[in-house]
C-alpha cells in the first residue's frame, strides 16, 4: 500500500486528469464553429473533429486497461498523459484538416490509456476504507463536473483567444502532471512473473472495437445499410465473436469473463452506457439550441452552461448523503430520474426562447449527472481484485464510450424519420431545429427510465451503513 507523503497532490493530479479528459469531451463543442471556418471544414468533414477523438478512445479502452495492469499504472499513467499532451499541443498549432483530425485520434489514444490508469492509482495510492472512497469520490466528481465545465470554458476561450486555445490550455496540464507523478504517485501492477499479454485477444478486441464505433460514427451520415458503412459492423462483429472464442481459450485472457459474473461490474457498465446514451447527448443538442436557434456567440453560448456547471459541483456534494441512505442503485436510480426531470422540462424550449428558459431543466440535469457518473464508477471497482482494477474500470469507460456513439446515432435516426429529409441539423431553419431537439430530449429522457430499471435490478443493493464513512467532495 502506498506510504507516500504527498497523497494531497496525488489526489490532485488523479482528479485534474479526469478532469481535463472530460473536458476534453465538451470543450470542442463550442469550437466547433470558429474552427470549422477558419480550416475549411465542411459540415460532414467537421464531425471527424469529435469522432476522431472517439474512434480512438473506443477503440483503445480494453487494451488500455490490460497494459496498465501490467506494464505498471503510474508508467501508463506518464505515457498516456505525455501522448494527450502531445495531441493537444499538435491540435492547437494545426494549420490543416488533417493536421487537426490526427491531433484529435492522439487526444483519444492518450485519453484511453490514461483513464483506466487513473482508476487504478486511485486504488493502489489510497487505504481502502474511508481514505479510498473519499479519493475515488472527488476523481468521479470530477468527470461530471468537467464535462459541464468544457462547454463554459470552451465559450470563453474561443471568444476571448481563439479556438486553438481549447487544445493549448491542456498542454502545461499533461506537462506538469507527467513531472510530479514520478515523485508523488506511488508505481502499481501485476507482478512479473503473471505478465501475459494476450496478442490474438488484444488485436481482435482492439479491432472489433474500432469497426464498431467507425460505423456507428459514419452510419447515421452514409446510412445504417450503406456499402460504405455496413462492411466496417460485420467486420467489427466477427472480430469480437472471434475475440469471445479466443478469451474462452487461453490461459491468461485480456479480459475474464468472470469479471461479468459480479453484478455491480455488469450493471455499472450497462449504466455508463445508458448514461452517455442520455446525459452524453445533452450537450450536442443544447450548443445546436443555444447557436443556431438562438444565434448566440460561442460566448454566450458557454456561459448558458454555467448553471448546469454549478449544480453538478452541488451534486458532487451531495453523494456521500445519497450513498449513506439509499445505497448505490437508489443513488444512480436518483441521478436518472433526476435527468428524466430535467430533460422533459427541456422539451418545453421555444424557438423565440432565451438562455433563462434552459436554467431549470439543465440544473436538474446537473445534479443527476454527478449522482450517476461518480456512483456508477465506485459501484464497478467493489469487489475486483487489485490486478484487474485497470480492465474493471476500461469496461465501464468502454460501455460509456460505445454508449455515446449509439445514442447519439439512434437519435439521429430518430429525428431524420421523422423530418423526412436527409438535411444536416445544421442546415434547418430555427422552428424545425427546435422540434428535432425537443425529440433528441424526449429520447433522452426515455434512456434515463431505462437507467432506473438497470438500477435496481442489475446491481447489488448493500446496506446503507456501508456506506457512511464515504465523503464525496468536489476538487476546486
Amino acid at each position: 500500500m502506498n506510504g507516500t507523503k504527498y497523497k494531497g497532490l496525488a489526489l490532485f493530479i488523479l482528479a485534474v486528469s479526469q478532469l481535463v479528459m472530460a473536458l476534453d469531451y465538451t470543450i470542442i463543442f463550442v469550437a466547433m464553429p470558429s474552427l470549422g471556418s477558419e480550416l475549411g471544414f465542411s459540415a460532414n468533414h467537421l464531425q471527424w473533429v469529435v469522432s476522431a477523438y472517439s474512434l480512438a478512445f473506443g477503440g483503445f479502452l480494453l487494451i488500455g486497461g490490460r497494459l496498465s495492469d501490467l506494464m505498471g499504472r503510474r508508467r501508463m499513467f506518464i505515457i498516456a498523459m505525455a501522448l494527450f499532451g502531445l495531441g493537444s499541443l499538435l491540435g492547437g498549432l494545426a494549420e490543416s484538416q488533417l493536421m487537426l483530425i490526427a491531433a484529435r485520434g492522439l487526444q483519444g489514444l492518450g485519453g484511453a490509456l490514461l483513464s483506466p490508469a487513473t482508476l487504478s492509482l486511485i486504488m493502489s495510492n489510497f487505504n481502502e476504507g474511508p481514505e479510498r472512497n473519499r479519493a475515488m469520490g472527488i476523481w468521479a466528481s470530477m468527470g461530471g463536473v468537467g464535462m459541464s465545465l468544457g462547454l463554459l470554458l470552451g465559450g470563453a476561450l474561443t471568444s476571448y483567444v481563439g479556438w486553438e486555445a481549447t487544445f493549448l490550455v491542456n498542454v502545461p496540464i499533461a506537462l506538469t502532471a507527467v513531472i510530479l507523478a514520478p515523485f508523488v504517485l506511488t508505481e502499481s501492477k501485476v507482478p512479473s512473473g503473471a505478465k501475459h499479454y494476450d496478442a490474438a485477444g488484444t488485436i481482435s478486441v482492439t479491432a472489433g472495437l474500432l469497426s464498431v464505433v467507425y460505423y456507428l460514427i459514419q452510419a447515421p451520415v452514409e446510412g445504417w445499410v450503406s456499402a460504405s458503412a455496413l462492411p466496417f459492423a460485420l467486420t467489427g462483429m466477427l472480430l469480437l465473436l472471434a475475440f469471445i472464442a479466443i478469451e474462452i481459450r487461453t490461459k491468461e485472457p485480456l479480459i475474464s469473463f468472470r469479471l461479468f459474473r459480479g453484478r455491480n461490474l455488469t450493471g455499472a457498465a450497462l449504466t455508463a452506457f445508458l448514461f452517455s446514451a442520455s446525459f452524453g447527448s445533452l450537450y450536442y443538442f443544447l450548443t445546436l439550441y443555444t447557436q443556431d436557434v438562438l444565434h448566440y456567440s460561442a460566448i454566450q453560448s458557454g456561459f448558458s452552461f454555467l448553471p448546469l456547471t454549478l449544480s453538478a459541483f452541488a451534486g458532487a456534494k451531495l453523494i456521500n448523503k445519497m450513498l449513506a441512505k439509499v445505497g448505490v442503485a437508489g443513488t444512480i436510480a436518483s441521478g436518472m430520474g433526476l435527468g428524466a426531470a430535467g430533460f422533459l422540462m427541456l422539451t418545453g424550449l421555444s424557438a423565440s426562447g432565451s438562455a433563462w428558459s434552459i436554467i431549470p431543466g439543465t440544473v436538474i440535469i446537473g445534479i443527476g449527472q454527478a449522482l450517476v457518473f461518480t456512483t456508477m464508477f465506485i459501484a464497478g471497482s467493489a469487489g475486483i481484485e487489485p490486478k484487474e482494477q485497470g480492465v474493471a474500470s476500461a469496461l465501464i469507460s468502454t460501455g460509456q464510450q460505445i454508449g455515446g456513439a449509439i445514442g447519439l446515432a439512434v437519435i439521429m435516426a430518430i429525428i431524420s424519420a421523422s423530418l423526412g429529409t436527409g438535411s444536416t441539423l445544421e442546415h434547418l431553419q430555427p422552428a424545425d431545429l427546435n422540434s428535432a431537439i425537443h425529440t433528441a430530449f424526449l429520447i433522452s429522457a426515455v434512456t434515463t427510465l431505462l437507467g432506473i430499471l438497470v438500477a435496481f435490478l442489475a446491481l447489488k443493493q448493500p446496506k446503507p451503513s456501508k456506506f457512511d464513512d464515504i465523503k464525496v467532495t468536489a476538487a476546486h
